[in-house]
């Protein structure tokens, strides 16, 4: 640890490996995202499916938005840590909130949500203003809107207990559009492009040990779920089924991800860090949809499977597909065909899948995740044509 005399940017020659206290602050959204999954197996109806996922929506910005200010301040310096110590302090209350966020609970989430926040722009503006450093300005910018934003959570928690759903899909909107429009503030204008063209390598590692700690939640869940029941053929298939697709998922993400980075240039590197907070919301929405089907077919692997479940077990995996096709194209300008090609094969499962049980449903979509595998492993070495679309995956 070192002092807060030094500037808080980042050096370009530091290191790009994340710290304890960065792994430290990933663990709080293990939980996080397991309570959201076991939330969403819960609710039975697609209204029901909207506040959880709302949810998860706020709790990734909170990751997110403290990853990006990782990646450009030093995440070394005392300031920098005690942004990191808050924001975890919040992510904990916004955690042990998320059953009671619908009903009496509302205003602590709101709370744990916009406090952090707030905090690490206070922090950056008045730590950068007393170095008279041109970074303040940037925090500013963020401070700015988070405040606006926060006006809204706080709203839609009040009075308590009664959740206005609407303040705060208002809310999300603010965080999540600011953001994409680089917070044009008033007096201060947009944050320049150039301050995103220093990502680092940083960023890209710390999005990959979220995926990976997320994928974990897939089976977290029906491990929960399993440890109190039998352990039935079925049950134990579903199970089993669960972990393959954590691998085949895994594999889906890793996939030469690294050479995506190789060619990339600092300009892309910048929009890459504009884009992969969208991107990646996508992908952790789709786990949370997987980690959830998967908890229900614990509960009960045989008889017919609902609507919502199959939109879980075969939605979910199309959309975790979709999210790193998006972010393959928009990094690299490759559109990955040789996965698209495979998501049909889920859309054409699905109007027959209501009949069929649980367990075998989830069983024919770990199928179509193993040939979306194959194809990214096989297809080069065969020389398919249409399998072979560009430079990466």
């Amino acid at each position: 640890m070192t002092g807060g005399d030094a500037s808080l940017v980042r050096r370009p020659d530091a290191s790009n490996r994340a710290t304890l206290l960065e792994l430290l602050f990933d663990v709080v959204f293990v939980a996080a995202l397991a309570l959201i999954s076991m939330i969403v197996a819960g609710r039975q109806t697609w209204a029901g499916l909207g506040h959880p996922l709302l949810m998860l929506m706020a709790v990734w910005w909170i990751w997110s938005i403290t990853t990006v200010t990782t990646d450009y301040y030093d995440p070394e310096q005392r300031p920098i840590q005690a942004i990191l110590m808050v924001t975890m302090l919040g992510a904990v209350g916004a955690a042990a909130a998320l059953p009671g966020a619908s009903g009496e609970h509302a205003l602590v989430f709101a709370v744990a949500y916009v406090t952090p926040h707030l905090a690490r722009g206070a922090i950056l503006v008045l730590t950068l203003h007393k170095h008279r450093h041109k970074a303040q300005e940037r925090a500013a910018r963020f401070l700015f809107w988070f405040g606006v934003s926060g006006v809204f959570w706080i709203l839609g928690a009040l009075p308590p207990g009664q959740p206005h759903w609407h303040f705060w899909a208002v809310a999300v909107a603010i965080d999540y559009v600011s953001a994409a429009v680089r917070y044009p503030t008033p007096w201060l204008g947009r944050v320049p492009v150039d301050q995103y063209e220093k990502a680092t390598e940083h960023l890209g590692e710390r999005y990959q040990q979220f995926v990976i700690l997320a994928l974990g939640d897939i089976i977290l869940v029906p491990i929960l779920e399993i440890s109190t029941s039998d352990f039935a053929a079925p049950r134990l298939a579903g199970f089993v089924t669960a972990f393959v697709t954590m691998l085949l998922l895994w594999q889906i993400y890793v996939y030469r991800s690294g050479r995506i980075l190789q060619i990339t240039s600092r300009r892309l590197l910048g929009r890459a860090a504009r884009l992969a907070p969208y991107s990646h919301v996508v992908m952790v929405a789709a786990v949370v949809c997987i980690a959830a089907g998967f908890d229900r077919v614990v509960v009960q692997p045989t008889g017919d499977t609902s609507a919502s479940s199959v939109a879980l077990m075969l939605g979910g995996p199309a959309l975790f597909i979709l999210g790193r096709a998006l972010f393959t194209y928009r990094i690299s300008g490759t559109v990955p065909w040789r996965r698209l090609v495979w998501l049909p094969a889920l859309a054409v499962m699905a109007p027959w899948a209501g009949g069929w049980p649980p367990a075998v449903v989830v069983g024919a979509a770990a199928l179509v995740l193993g040939a979306v595998v194959a194809s990214d492993v096989l297809a080069p070495r065969l020389r398919l044509p249409f399998f072979r679309p560009g430079r990466v995956g």
